[in-house]
């Protein structure tokens, strides 16, 4: 089982362990070929209230959620429940993200997004959305516009030749296969005879609506990191 959260922690480009390098390799996955970034689009008149109002509405919604107890009492359960030290813990909900397929509630993201607090608890920092990997670039502006924050969706991986020892394919200071990997091509998946995937998981953006700040609200993470 662990080795299997493991794999899947790799594949999407989060090491399931931390290190010193672990911020520099995060920014270099959400630049690298392995993620697709929705366009830059120009801000539009009503762009910024329709965000503004999206953070609203999530950050009243999720209040209650400061308890993780509370979160999980409601449905939403730990990705990765085994792996330690994570830079960002999502709680994810089955139910939630079932209904983002096909509606839009901001008052009911796909997952909360939580750290390790000071006293050895987690404190809730954002929520993170999805949508389906076909959504159209439309409706996902409908939903954030894409002036003020850019969707993600994870792109391009080789997973390994079915038989190895697929954890251990992808870990590493320099995988070949993964969401960390340097196999990035069909062609050159092909001939080290992985397995490609085009496109993994489905659209997400996450939005840290308890930052204090309008810049770290639309972070990919409290310390900063933009999506671009």
């Amino acid at each position: 089982m662990r080795d299997q959260v493991v794999l899947i922690c790799a594949l999407i480009g989060s090491p399931p362990i931390l290190s010193a390098q672990d911020e520099a390799m995060q920014e270099m996955v959400m630049k690298g070929p392995h993620i697709t970034l929705t366009p830059h689009w120009e801000e539009r008149a009503g762009d910024r209230a329709r965000a503004d109002s999206v953070v609203a509405i999530a950050r009243a919604a999720v209040e209650r959620y400061q308890d993780v107890a509370v979160a999980e009492a409601d449905g939403y359960q730990r990705f990765a429940p085994r792996v330690r030290m994570q830079r960002i813990y999502h709680y994810t909900s089955r139910k939630a993200a079932f209904q983002a397929r096909t509606t839009w509630n901001p008052a009911k993201p796909t997952a909360l997004l939580y750290q390790d607090d000071s006293a050895g608890g987690l404190r809730l920092i954002g929520v993170m959305y999805t949508a389906p990997a076909d959504t159209p670039l439309e409706e996902l502006d409908r939903r954030i516009p894409l002036s003020i924050a850019p969707w993600h969706q994870h792109s391009n991986i080789c997973l390994p030749p079915r038989g190895d020892d697929e954890a251990a394919a992808v870990m590493g200071r320099h995988p070949k296969f993964g969401g960390r990997g340097s196999i990035a091509t069909e062609e050159d998946c092909d001939a080290a005879g992985g397995r490609w995937r085009s496109r993994m998981f489905n659209w997400m953006v996450h939005v840290n609506v308890f930052a204090p700040t309008p810049d770290g609200v639309w972070a990919h993470d409290p310390g900063g990191m933009r999506h671009h």
